[in-house]
């Protein structure tokens, strides 16, 4: 498949001299860091700034216009499509939704020994998040972790959510709501969590938030999207999926879970992919989106700029590897090719800002 170019900029601009803003997910924080590290190198005019506020943030402020581009795990809205008719989507890559926990240890781990990961079930999860698993040795998390049984200590679950709006928060929820009927607090960025209620519930602002609090919080366990588990060199859950196999968050089970969803794009370039049926796929598992202004966009050469970045960021080989490195998984091709053509609708003064 053919796809759209960006018009050439008829002469070089200046270093430095097109700065393109944007904000929201810190889902896809890490690697987007890294992206635009690396891309100042690939076009010495643009700089490209990426705050990592939450998606309702990001969502905010591209509706408010105060950012050129957001960044956002939560879907868009019926209201915000409203507010903003000429808003679109696009899949970026897919990231796995992991918990990570501090356990305490009820005895002293052999020199030598390694302890496997902790392994969890659907029900399971579900059951620690409502409030009804609330000490680390109830009989569920034993029987699925022999290994670890005479280590798993008789210590209340501390639980670790969101306290921002968040599109990892939206990934979970709706694995959650999937997984059981008893989770009743329903799929959303924001949810009115059971364990806040039972008293053994405690809010972080971010990834990066909910990760220091597990840190810092003995016998805890919290979610955070996989990079920040591997940068803050955290232990995390492995899960028995939908298939009833035990698989580990990794780009090769996120690849497993898209494509499980492949043909399910709705017209709006979205598509739910958490609790896949494959063997080998992660059970919490979501893209994480870019969105844009299709038409209402008025600077030719920033959009341009822009577009530029997001075509190098979906097709190039080095970009993929940044995001591999991180634990993310690329598009695959046909997604990919979905999202190259849906640039391509993109217009500035009635202009189109790519060309066939």
């Amino acid at each position: 498949m053919q796809q759209p170019t960006v018009a050439a900029t008829v002469e070089p601009l200046p270093a430095g001299s097109v700065q393109i803003n944007g904000a929201g997910a810190t889902f896809p924080l890490p690697v987007y860091t890294e992206w635009a590290y690396a891309y100042q190198y690939v076009d010495p005019s643009v700089v490209i700034n990426y705050q990592g506020i939450g998606s309702g943030g990001g969502k905010k402020g591209i509706l408010d216009g105060t950012i050129d581009f957001a960044g956002s795990d939560s879907l868009l809205k019926d209201e915000e499509y409203t507010a903003g008719a000429d808003l679109q989507m696009y899949p970026m890559l897919a990231g796995a939704v992991v918990n990570v926990y501090n356990i305490q240890w009820a005895k002293e781990i052999p020199t030598g020994t390694t302890l496997p990961a902790l392994v969890l079930d659907r029900q399971t999860l579900v059951d620690i998040y409502n409030a009804k698993v609330t000490k680390w040795n109830d009989a569920r998390i034993v029987a699925l972790n022999p290994g670890l049984a005479e280590y798993l200590p008789n210590a209340p679950i501390t639980v670790v959510h969101r306290s921002d709006g968040s599109g990892t928060t939206e990934i979970f929820t709706n694995a959650l709501t999937s997984f059981s009927p008893d989770w009743v607090a329903g799929g959303a960025s924001s949810v009115e969590w059971p364990v806040d209620k039972a008293g053994n519930g405690v809010g972080g602002k971010g990834n990066q938030g909910v990760a220091a609090s597990v840190i810092n919080t003995p016998n805890s366990i919290g979610y955070v999207e996989l990079s920040f588990a591997i940068s803050n060199q955290m232990p995390f859950a492995s899960m028995v999926n939908k298939a009833g196999k035990t698989v580990i968050a990794s780009a090769d089970s996120l690849a497993s879970a898209m494509n499980d969803f492949a043909t399910a794009f709705d017209a709006k370039l979205t598509v739910t992919i958490v609790d896949a049926s494959g063997d080998g796929s992660w059970p919490v598992s979501g893209y994480t989106y870019l969105i844009l202004h299709t038409q209402n966009m008025t600077d030719f050469v920033k959009a341009q700029k822009l577009l530029e970045y997001i075509q190098w960021s979906l097709t190039d080989p080095s970009a993929a590897k940044r995001a591999g490195d991180l634990g993310y998984s690329v598009l695959p091709g046909a997604v990919r090719d979905l999202v190259l053509a849906k640039l391509g609708q993109v217009t500035v003064n009635g202009q189109p800002v790519l060309t066939k």
